[in-house]
């Protein structure tokens, strides 16, 4: 069936947040741990929502460690967050070509859209599913079931494309088609790893997935 519908994850996938959260973790970290975590073991905390991160670290002060982590990351926000090379061109024509476009997210609402908007990206959603918006988070099918839902797509005519595990297998447990980005944190062997159905060098390559790209 042909692809009509593209669901992205939007931290390290359509926008650059890498250096953000990286920096918001430390900072927290460091307050309540000083010099035990370095930038290398945060990387294994993006990715899943923030209470489940900061729970593993200290269960008791969990709360008060993701609020620490909000506020920094709400003041460096515009500073810190980076574009990635031909992903708004490549949104953009796929808007042009009338292809549904969906953002699925773990963040908070507010933090979602204020990444859109400061990239130019909020334009082209006008579905975006976020933590708030849902009981359980991916890798669970519900906020790809959502968005769905909203835009009035099938699992079948349907690709999820994000930089985590949490993204390829919420895609699979969605029954949708999986697509990974290679420039992932996480690193692309790991993507790999988990076997989706397609691995983008570059966000353009949708073009040619979705079957439009010689036109």
């Amino acid at each position: 069936m042909k692809i009509d519908t593209l669901l992205f994850d939007l931290d390290g996938t359509i926008i650059n947040t890498n250096e953000l959260i990286i920096s918001s973790f430390l900072h927290t970290l460091d307050h309540y741990y000083p010099g035990e975590y370095t930038r290398e073991k945060v990387i294994n905390f993006i990715g899943p929502p923030l209470y489940d991160s900061f729970k593993e670290v200290d269960p008791e002060r969990f709360e008060e460690m993701v609020a620490m982590y909000r506020k920094h990351n709400l003041a460096n926000h515009d500073e810190l967050v980076q574009e990635y090379e031909g992903v708004y061109e490549t949104i953009e024509e796929l808007s042009k070509r009338g292809y549904k476009l969906a953002v699925v997210t773990t963040k908070k609402s507010k933090t979602a859209h204020m990444g859109l908007k400061l990239t130019g990206l909020d334009k082209f959603f006008d579905v975006v599913i976020t933590i708030d918006d849902v009981e359980n988070v991916k890798p669970d099918p519900e906020p790809l079931d959502k968005a769905m839902k909203l835009l009035g797509s099938s699992a079948e005519t349907t690709i999820m494309v994000g930089d985590s595990q949490y993204d390829v297998l919420g895609g699979k447990n969605a029954n949708t088609k999986t697509a990974g980005v290679a420039w992932t944190i996480k690193g692309a062997d790991y993507l790999k790893s988990l076997d989706p159905d397609y691995m983008l060098e570059h966000m353009s390559d949708l073009l040619e997935i979705v079957g439009e790209g010689d036109q």
